[in-house]
């Protein structure tokens, strides 16, 4: 009995010392190329959807309708297993939405009609929704030793990455690569498949981590004390991602009719600049005090919607590609600022129920303002309703420009009195 005790605790200990390792290991790594790869198989559909409306026949409020139920579906999946990782684990977390990725994948690729189209995306968005916040956790915990600021900093800019490679990537397939509507998915599962290995090699890193299946549902709240400063932030969130979820949806449909293209590549290469620009934006500004990204952001929204409105208006398509790039930037700053000072509201054990309530807003601003700009596109076109769209998203973003000014005075004057 002595011997058998001996032997679990040296098991005990080995284990502690190799996850006391894990975190300056090639974890960090695989992690990370699991969240670029979810992100860039979530914008490759964007650079199809053109493909699809013309193959299928589809109006632009049907694929607007599933680009919304990938936005629904990883709310979802993030509200009701958020927490899983932390009871269950984080290798198998990320390893059963792997699976889930790779099942969305083949649906896409065998996909004959919106009927699979639909159920790929919501496999698709509940993957991405249940390794959501293992994937968070996992690069905190992981982050070497050396640079501790790398997982907040993948964390951020993973995302903007995986969508611009997504975008380009799935553009050149689909243009120069045999079965467009095939090929980008099964490429995919592939790589699914080896990050699958990576995970599953991986030492687990979730101090609680062996307590079983256990699905906690994320609490949503927000304190009563922050309640006020919430609304002015969350304005910030639903602008930005009201534009994320149009140029996802409509902007490669928008941008092939304003450059008179045919060329498939042109779609995929405005998600991958705008994208692009946001990630950019976000590395150069990391280090900013958050309400001073937030408003840098904001007046960058309005200058790329401007000029969106412009190209609009002039029928420019080099206006057009100014204005993402312009858009982009404004778009990665704003939601780095917002989601900053945003997390800063509630203490560490409440934290969780305050990021579930930001989440919600903007997965809605993601999906809902697009299905209403699908379904008006059907009735008065796609330039009369882009224009619609962006005129309305910049009145948000004006507002919610002047909101954040006076809260950013009137936390200046409190620390000044303080």
């Amino acid at each position: 009995m002595a011997e058998t005790s001996k032997t679990t605790t040296g098991v005990t200990v080995r284990r502690a010392a190799h996850a006391a390792r894990a975190p300056r290991g090639s974890g960090f790594r695989v992690v990370g190329a699991v969240l670029v790869l979810l992100m860039l198989s979530s914008s490759v559909p964007s650079a199809l959807y053109v493909l699809y409306q013309q193959k299928w026949g589809l109006s632009s409020g049907t694929i607007t309708v599933v680009f919304a139920l990938y936005a629904v579906t990883v709310l979802a999946g993030l509200l009701l297993f958020g927490s899983l990782s932390d009871t269950l684990g984080r290798r198998p977390v990320l390893g059963g939405a792997l699976v889930l990725a790779m099942v969305s994948m083949a649906l896409f690729a065998g996909a004959g009609g919106p009927g699979l189209l639909l159920a790929a995306r919501a496999v698709q968005g509940l993957a991405v929704g249940l390794a959501t916040g293992a994937m968070g956790a996992a690069l905190l915990e992981m982050a070497p030793a050396s640079r501790p600021a790398l997982g907040a900093q993948v964390n951020s800019a993973g995302p903007t990455v995986g969508i611009g490679l997504g975008g380009i990537g799935a553009g050149l397939l689909v243009q120069f690569a045999p079965a467009p509507t095939a090929l980008s998915y099964l490429l995919l599962i592939g790589a699914f498949a080896v990050t699958l290995v990576g995970v599953v090699r991986m030492p687990e890193s979730a101090p609680g981590a062996g307590g079983g299946f256990r699905v906690v549902p994320h609490r949503i709240h927000v304190p009563a004390g922050a309640r006020g400063r919430f609304t002015v932030l969350v304005l910030t969130i639903v602008a930005v991602w009201s534009v994320g979820g149009f140029y996802l949806s409509l902007g490669p449909h928008l941008a092939l009719s304003l450059l008179e293209s045919t060329n498939y590549l042109v779609g995929g290469a405005t998600v991958a600049l705008l994208a692009g620009a946001a990630t950019a934006a976000q590395l150069m500004l990391g280090r900013t005090e958050a309400l001073r990204t937030a408003v840098l952001g904001l007046c960058g929204l309005l200058a790329g919607l401007g000029l969106v409105l412009l190209a609009l208006g002039l029928g420019s398509a080099a206006v057009f590609l100014v204005a993402t790039a312009v858009l982009g930037t404004g778009w990665g700053a704003a939601f780095l600022g917002s989601f900053r000072a945003l997390s800063t509201l509630a203490d560490p054990a409440h934290r969780g129920e305050l990021t579930a309530a930001v989440y919600v807003f903007a997965y809605l601003a993601m999906s809902v303002p697009a299905v209403l700009a699908g379904m008006l596109t059907n009735i008065h076109g796609l330039p009369r309703t882009s224009v619609g769209f962006m005129a309305a998203v910049a009145g948000v973003c004006a507002l919610a420009l002047l909101a954040t000014l006076r809260l950013a005075a009137r936390i200046r004057a409190e620390g000044s009195t303080a």
